[in-house]
């Protein structure tokens, strides 16, 4: 059984089948984002839950290619109870993508698109982030950015997860306490899958 809501945000009492999947990603192509401006998050107003997490995932220059590699595959999300689609989907910025999460008994659809993204070239060499936004078909409103950094004088590979976000429906409003629950488990979840992908 599949609920839209208002914002064309898909609740299921099941797991969606992959072709409702290709459908919802599709949609999500030309739909905008749910919040301005682009970067917010070097400057989140108060008032709005700003949440960050950094944890050593490795260390040297073979695992900070690893965390590198894992990033743009997204391996962040491979946990089972969160997935994103498409399971190929590139990192370049543009590129929108499906969250799809299992919570409480029943499964949700949550469109992103990648809006920039950190290093890559030869004065930010130690660092490489992906970072998206939410869009209108999204329960939250806010951007994430996912990085992996590397300390020079250590040589020690982090993760860091930074995030600012707020509710965007009225049901997210309501379970508010549910949703920073399941935003905390993300976040450790997704350290615990870099590190498996790092040292696979």
């Amino acid at each position: 059984m599949t609920v839209p809501c208002l914002t064309n945000l898909m609740f299921f009492t099941s797991r969606p089948s992959p072709h409702t999947i290709e459908r919802f990603v599709a949609s999500s192509q030309g739909l905008p984002l749910s919040y301005q401006p682009v970067g917010i998050l070097s400057a989140a107003p108060d008032g709005l839950d700003k949440d960050e997490a950094i944890v050593a995932i490795g260390r040297g220059p073979a695992d900070f290619e690893r965390a590198q590699n894992a990033l743009k595959a997204w391996k962040q999300f491979d946990l089972g109870w969160v997935q994103l689609y498409p399971r190929q989907a590139s990192s370049d910025v543009g590129t929108s993508v499906a969250v799809l999460i299992r919570h409480l008994g029943f499964w949700s659809l949550n469109g992103c698109r990648v809006v920039y993204g950190v290093g890559g070239d030869q004065t930010e060499g130690s660092r490489f982030g992906i970072a998206y936004g939410t869009l209108t078909n999204h329960a939250e409103a806010g951007e994430e950015l996912f990085e992996v950094f590397m300390n020079p004088a250590t040589d020690e590979v982090f993760y860091r997860i930074l995030a600012v976000s707020w509710p965007q429906l009225l049901l997210t409003r309501l379970g508010y306490p549910i949703v920073r629950h399941l935003q905390a488990r993300f976040r450790r979840d997704s350290a615990e899958a870099m590190k498996l992908a790092v040292h696979d």
